[in-house]
């Protein structure tokens, strides 16, 4: 008999089906970068950028597709229309860039202190940190409705990237008290290893300078040696996918990546590519086989990610309808004793099916008591 679960996994081909973060210092480059790296796989109708919060670098960007989210209201509605409609109006949509992620996690709290006063009338705050029980329970919350929404898009089929911003910081080595420098993400840690936890490729943009000593001729008052300075001779953007000297803060989950490429689309492609390709062929199965069996079977997929849209739906649906309950109850209460015994025998058999024995029981799914409310109307 064969087991109903486990079974063995198989390498994606396609590098967009794998979450991608990149980060770097302010005008290096990052959201031209991710711009080809999606124009070149996905086409151009293939990707979308948010242009999250205070960022607005898709201004200076000619033909990027992008779209504004100022709040997470927006960032909510932009998710939800493109689940919902993940066939029709999106249907050649592949990732969705979030620019930048710092930006969307400041956004996301204000969502998390909003949901706390709702929910909570009576210990209603002005502060973030003062929402669900303090200490990391604001921050807990804030990345789960974060990665909640995000993996809402991967469950039909589109996959995300994200970009931050970068700055170094100091970090003491737990076993050797020693100090170090590394180059690091500028937003909350607990935010950022979050992030760094749910992605397959993590790059770290920098200026990699070549720096000469030479020697001045000029003697130091104070220590009396002669004076050594560092002289830049040349300079490279370049992208970091992996630091053995734990320098930069970058990571990657396929373990023959390059450690790092120049910031170019076409090297940063092949960096990705070759690494998924590595790790694929530890296998026995064709490269080249895989690829058109995956394409074959992209089809099937949409059928998958189709049921999923419904359950959405219906998901949505149902919280919407969740206001109305005391308004569906109070519908039934008042003509249930009026009403034919066709109309009661179906209410009740409806009740029945749902296993609840009272219309009032908080537990009664809401679509089942809306569809008795409508039997009365």
């Amino acid at each position: 008999m064969a087991r109903k679960f486990g079974r063995k996994n198989e390498i994606k081909l396609d590098p967009l089906k794998y979450n991608l973060c990149l980060i770097g210092e302010g005008g290096i480059g990052k959201t031209t970068l991710i711009k080809q790296y999606c124009e070149r796989l996905a086409g151009e109708d293939g990707y979308m950028f948010l242009d999250v919060g205070k960022e607005d670098g898709s201004d200076a960007i000619n033909g990027i597709v992008a779209e504004p989210v100022w709040d997470w209201e927006k960032f909510d509605d932009v998710i939800t229309d493109i689940v919902e409609n993940r066939y029709t109006d999106y249907k050649d949509l592949k990732v969705v860039v979030v620019d930048t992620f710092d930006e969307l996690m400041n956004l996301a709290e204000g969502e998390v202190l909003r949901i706390w006063n709702r929910d909570n009338p009576d210990k209603k705050t002005k502060f973030f940190k003062a929402t669900f029980q303090g200490f990391n329970g604001p921050t807990d919350k804030a990345i789960e409705i974060v990665f909640d929404r995000l993996w809402e898009l991967k469950r039909v089929g589109v996959s995300f990237i994200t970009i931050g911003h970068t700055k170094k910081s100091d970090i003491a080595d737990p076993v050797s008290g020693e100090t170090y420098s590394i180059l690091t993400t500028n937003m909350d840690k607990r935010y950022f290893n979050a992030m760094k936890n749910k992605v397959h490729f993590l790059g770290v943009c920098y200026i990699d300078r070549d720096i000469v000593k030479y020697k001045t001729g000029r003697k130091n008052i104070v220590t009396n040696k002669e004076e050594v300075k560092g002289k830049i001779t040349g300079e490279k953007r370049v992208v970091c996918f992996r630091d053995d000297n734990f320098s930069v803060d970058s990571k990657s989950r396929f373990a023959d990546i390059v450690d790092r490429v120049p910031l170019n689309v076409d090297e940063f492609i092949k960096a990705i590519t070759d690494a998924i390709k590595k790790e694929h062929d530890k296998g026995p199965t064709s490269y080249e086989d895989d690829l058109k069996k995956q394409a074959a079977e992209a089809k099937a997929e949409e059928k998958v990610h189709q049921a999923r849209i419904d359950k959405f739906k219906a998901d949505r649906q149902d919280e919407a309808d969740e206001g109305n309950r005391e308004t569906y109850i109070a519908t039934i209460a008042a003509k249930f004793s009026s009403a034919s015994d066709d109309v009661k025998a179906q209410a009740k058999s409806m009740l029945n099916e749902s296993g609840y024995a009272k219309f009032s029981d908080p537990n009664v799914p809401i679509a089942t008591i809306k569809k008795i409310a409508s039997l009365f109307a």
